[in-house]
């Protein structure tokens, strides 16, 4: 079941959203060679505290976790798609990382992730992540009133099967609101005109994860958490939380 979002709801999300905001901005700039992803999520939890925010990623546990989520950060580097967990390992140069953070405020959440390098890029990584966010982009621009679910697939998938990306088969983004994971389910990839209409007062989490290789086979690491792309080559994933409305998409965690 969809909830539809109130105007004074989707505000109230926007809190949320902006201390998601805040919290990958911190990230993003304690990242360095050297740092480790413990260190990382210690710098969100900072955030979170300072706004009186909780998150909605610690304690997680979904039917397919073996353990709830320990961290308040999704910390994926490398051949990682999406949902590392945060350890002592240490940043080296040419790392690339993606970052997924939420906050839950007042009742309400926000969700959002980036991905970036550290230290020297490779330029083929600079145009993954760079896919990552035209998807993305193309993805928040087809959330509008009379498109339905498909249309925003579509937007995303095409953008990355035109770089030649893989993208992980049954992973993608969801419907958000007072719980991080709420209906509709938000593909990756489809066909135009199919899936639920879009309604004002709905809200997205919209993010696309694009596996470098071209191919879209993924696997469970050890820890039953961490996804990695079965050729080995790297991933990059990009979110937003925003909601639908009559004048167009309203990006709730844009940084």
């Amino acid at each position: 079941m969809v909830e539809l979002k109130t105007d004074t709801s989707i505000d109230a999300m926007h809190e949320a959203g902006q201390v998601v905001a805040s919290a990958l901005t911190a990230v993003r700039e304690a990242a360095d060679v050297g740092v480790s992803l413990l260190e990382l999520d210690e710098v969100a939890r900072e955030v979170l505290r300072g706004a009186g925010a909780t998150s909605p990623f610690l304690g997680y546990r979904p039917s397919f976790a073996p353990t709830p989520f320990p961290a308040v950060l999704c910390t994926s580097v490398n051949d990682a798609i999406v949902h590392g967990i945060p350890t002592g390992y240490r940043l080296r140069d040419g790392d690339l990382v993606s970052v997924d953070c939420g906050a839950e405020l007042g009742g309400w959440v926000g969700d959002s992730a980036l991905s970036f390098t550290v230290g020297t890029p490779r330029p083929a990584d600079l145009r993954l992540i760079e896919t990552a966010e035209r998807a993305l982009a193309a993805g928040i621009e087809a959330a509008v009133v009379g498109n339905r679910i498909g249309d925003i697939a579509h937007a995303i998938g095409s953008v990355c099967r035109a770089a030649g990306y893989g993208i992980p088969d049954g992973f993608g983004g969801h419907g958000i609101g007072r719980r991080m994971h709420e209906d509709p389910s938000v593909p990756n990839e489809g066909r135009p005109g199919r899936g639920m209409p879009l309604r004002p007062g709905m809200a997205l989490a919209i993010e696309p994860m694009v596996i470098a290789g071209g191919t879209d086979g993924f696997h469970a690491a050890a820890d039953g958490w961490t996804l990695r792309t079965d050729d080995g080559t790297r991933a990059a994933h990009a979110e937003h939380t925003i909601a639908v409305t009559e004048s167009g998409p309203r990006v709730l965690t844009a940084r």
